[in-house]
């Protein structure tokens, strides 16, 4: 049975990993191109070991997902797992490896932020912000981290808009021009009804970069009812 399952998750991996970006693409998208030499901690790691070429993708694949199910207590295979899941957009599946690792060292950093990043593409913002908040805690200037935590005030079923506002400008007093935190400062203000400073927003957003695509995407926001 466990086989049959191996074989069925090493064909699922091969046949979609193509690149997935979830809903907050935008913020590591972001850090990307602004460091391209560091990138985030998730970008920069995940698929550690997967292969590019086609030909011994699958094989590689499979060894690691033995290999995690046969060495649970390493913490470095539960991880590179979870990156692989996450990479296709499986974040059930993520989440599960993810746990294991951080179970073995609940205070990696980097482990607390790729599960937060898988809790947040999930949609389980409640969860997702817990495990940025100890992200936070050891590295409290990572602005793409804290404009996360405050997206996840924003897009909860019951929001709470002040803490968001509150997140954002932290990192916007840090890097004024800081696009996803203006982006999601902008949808904050009109989810608030305040289209006054929602428009005011995006002149800011359009003054850092007129070419971002997150300028459209504002707009789009404020303009829908």
């Amino acid at each position: 049975m466990q086989k049959t399952l191996l074989i069925g998750a090493v064909c699922l991996v091969a046949g979609m990993l193509i690149g997935f970006f979830g809903a907050n693409s935008l913020n590591r998208d972001y850090s990307a191109a602004n460091h391209p030499a560091m990138g985030d901690a998730a970008t920069q790691t995940a698929g550690a070991g997967v292969p590019s070429q086609p030909g011994g993708m699958m094989p590689d694949i499979a060894e690691l997902l033995e290999k995690a199910d046969r060495e649970p207590e390493n913490f470095a295979t539960q991880m590179k797992t979870g990156d692989l899941y996450a990479q296709i957009g499986r974040f059930d599946r993520a989440i599960e490896f993810y746990k294991r690792g951080i179970a073995l060292n609940p205070d990696d950093v980097r482990a607390n932020l790729v599960i937060a990043n898988a809790y947040f593409d999930s949609g389980q913002w409640d969860l997702a912000a817990s495990h940025y908040e100890k992200v936070l805690a050891e590295t409290p200037d990572d602005l793409n981290a804290r404009t996360d935590l405050g997206s996840t005030f924003v897009e909860r079923q019951q929001p709470d808009y002040e803490r968001a506002l509150q997140e954002f400008s932290t990192v916007l007093e840090k890097e004024p021009k800081h696009e996803p935190s203006l982006y999601y400062l902008g949808v904050t203000y009109h989810r608030k009804g305040d289209t006054e400073k929602a428009n005011e927003t995006l002149e800011k957003l359009i003054a850092a970069n007129p070419a971002s695509e997150l300028v459209g995407r504002l707009r789009q926001n404020i303009a829908a009812k």
